[in-house]
């Protein structure tokens, strides 16, 4: 049996159409629109990694939790569906989502040049400053800048990866925010970028460890949900928009935020 469709989606799917009638009605030559096979099917595949608290990870009972996993929830529940969610390694995720393997992914993703060619972008959930973190005992960085000719360590791929790049750093690939970190205690690798509001729940669970953040990026990025850019998925993304900016209008959103980080990060 069908599910029944929500506003949101309706909505969507209807706008979708009228745009397909004007351009011939051929969007859904490659297979199909991307939304009404979501709601036919009742469920909506969700990319994520699992190991960045608290974006997305295991609690004590080693249940799935997190920001980005209620999120994500929320946002299925707004377009009738369920989520099933799908964990891997950074890289992999996207490498899933171009083949059709999952719907989105949503794993505090910032926007970028690089990503926006590539990949249609939702509206903005999340804004986050970037942190840099040595080494209590590390007087050497202090600076972005500072990075050049010293070795970092970031998820493979990620935006803090190319980001230690491109001051001239090295970069260790590894799969965790913990393992950056253990790395950087442990004196492997002189510091490592992530998010700002990653480190200070690190530091709640971690209170005795030894580092430190010594920058932070002037302008916050955007944390956004990419989809895959083509025209059948043009109406699943107006419809998880929708459902965004309906989850910040009514508080929920801030409130999810303020449970897993201490304070609102869904306004810029």
């Amino acid at each position: 049996m069908k599910r029944k469709w929500s506003t949101i989606a309706m909505a969507a799917v209807m706008a979708l159409n009228l745009a397909a009638c004007g351009n011939g009605g051929n969007q859904n030559a490659e297979g199909g629109d991307l939304l009404q096979q979501i709601q036919e099917k009742g469920t909506m595949t969700v990319a994520m990694e699992g190991t960045w608290a608290p974006w997305t990870y295991h609690d004590e009972n080693d249940n799935l939790v997190g920001f980005d996993v209620e999120v994500a929830r929320k946002i299925a529940e707004k377009l009738g569906v369920e989520g099933t969610f799908v964990e891997g390694e950074w890289d992999g995720l996207f490498a899933g989502l171009d083949s059709g393997r999952y719907d989105m992914v949503v794993n505090g993703v910032e926007i970028t040049d690089e990503r926006a060619e590539k990949y249609d972008f939702t509206e903005p959930y999340g804004y986050i400053r970037t942190a840099l973190i040595v080494a209590d005992g590390n007087e050497e960085i202090k600076t972005f800048e500072d990075l050049n000719g010293k070795t970092t360590t970031n998820s493979m791929a990620s935006t803090y990866m190319t980001l230690a790049e491109s001051y001239g750093a090295t970069v260790t690939p590894v799969d965790s925010l913990d393992q950056t970190l253990d790395l950087v205690v442990a004196g492997r690798v002189d510091a490592t970028l992530n998010a700002e509001v990653s480190f200070y729940d690190y530091m709640n669970v971690h209170p005795d460890a030894p580092v430190k953040i010594v920058a932070l990026t002037d302008d916050a990025s955007h944390v956004s949900i990419p989809v895959r850019k083509e025209e059948a998925a043009a109406a699943f993304k107006a419809a998880v928009d929708q459902a965004i900016r309906e989850l910040k209008e009514s508080g929920e959103l801030a409130e999810i935020s303020v449970k897993y980080f201490g304070s609102d990060i869904t306004k810029e």
